[in-house]
């Protein structure tokens, strides 16, 4: 009775019921959930229509049904893209970007009234978010960001608290290496955020030195993202950045309260060497040639 299969299927019911997605008039503004969404992409910034559709997983032939519908009500306006013909861009009207407030506002509610639901929210949270990232994992983007920036504050921040939590001595950034801002932009060097839709759930920095290697720093992949391979993606990906900006020599080090890491490292063709630095937390150091 309890089999994974009739769970999953329990699980989609529940979600289907709770987020009225089979409402005619998805939280009551009259129009179904799939119109509800492109709306809320295009007030979220999205405009090509292309991407829009890409975004949503919709077939060409519902999004143009959609749209015409959103276009007939007044609420969304396309046109042709300025500089390519074959693209189309979608706005919201005034009275559009009425409704896409009101369905934030509806959208914000409800969800509150999800987590008050349950006497464990944190608990609550952290399913959802690995529910998410596995559902959502084909979609997780990995973009280049300012390490300044309030994404990856963010990770860095969550990194830093799993690093105290993690060594038997905590951690203190203060005396760590902790690398300097301008050593992980372009061209010395560059920051990488993945992001599962709004939401930021992991990070590394290359960063630049004049010692004829750059390291790789802080490479953090959220909880709920981990068995995904987001973290393979991100050293790709950085190593990718790396060979642009004609680094042939990366390094970095770890600590082995870490297991997982050091795992990751040498079954990506890194090899282990002496300790190149002067940083109290780490006790294994690597090298990658290029």
């Amino acid at each position: 009775m309890l089999n994974p299969v009739s769970r999953v299927r329990r699980f989609n019911r529940a979600v289907t019921s709770a987020v009225g997605a089979l409402d005619s008039s998805f939280l009551g503004r009259g129009r179904p959930l799939g119109a509800a969404r492109v709306l809320n992409a295009i007030g979220h910034g999205r405009s090509d229509v292309a991407e829009i559709r890409d975004y949503l997983g919709l077939d060409s032939g519902l999004m143009s049904r959609l749209l015409r519908s959103l276009e007939d009500e007044g609420v969304v306006e396309t046109s042709t893209h300025a500089d390519d013909a074959r693209r189309r861009v979608a706005k919201l009207t005034r009275t559009g970007r009425r409704e896409f407030a009101a369905y934030e506002a509806l959208s914000n509610a409800q969800a509150e009234g999800f987590l008050a639901q349950h006497a464990q929210r944190e608990a609550l949270l952290a399913a959802m978010d690995l529910i998410a990232s596995a559902l959502t994992r084909e979609r997780v983007s990995l973009n280049e960001s300012d390490p300044q920036s309030e994404q990856a504050r963010y990770c860095l921040g969550e990194y830093y608290a799993e690093l105290g939590r993690r060594f038997k001595q905590g951690f203190d950034v203060s005396l760590s290496r902790d690398p300097d801002a301008k050593d992980m932009r372009r061209p010395r060097g560059t920051f990488i955020v993945a992001m599962s839709d709004t939401l930021p759930i992991g990070c590394v920095g290359l960063k630049g030195t004049d010692h004829g290697y750059a390291e790789i720093k802080r490479l953090w992949v959220a909880p709920a993202a981990r068995g995904l391979r987001l973290g393979r993606r991100l050293m790709d990906a950085t190593e990718d950045a790396a060979r642009e900006l004609g680094i042939a020599l990366l390094r970095l080090d770890t600590n082995s309260a870490l297991p997982e890491a050091g795992q990751l490292y040498r079954t990506t063709g890194w090899r282990e060497i002496p300790r190149f630095n002067d940083d109290p937390y780490p006790d294994l150091f690597f090298e990658k040639r290029l």
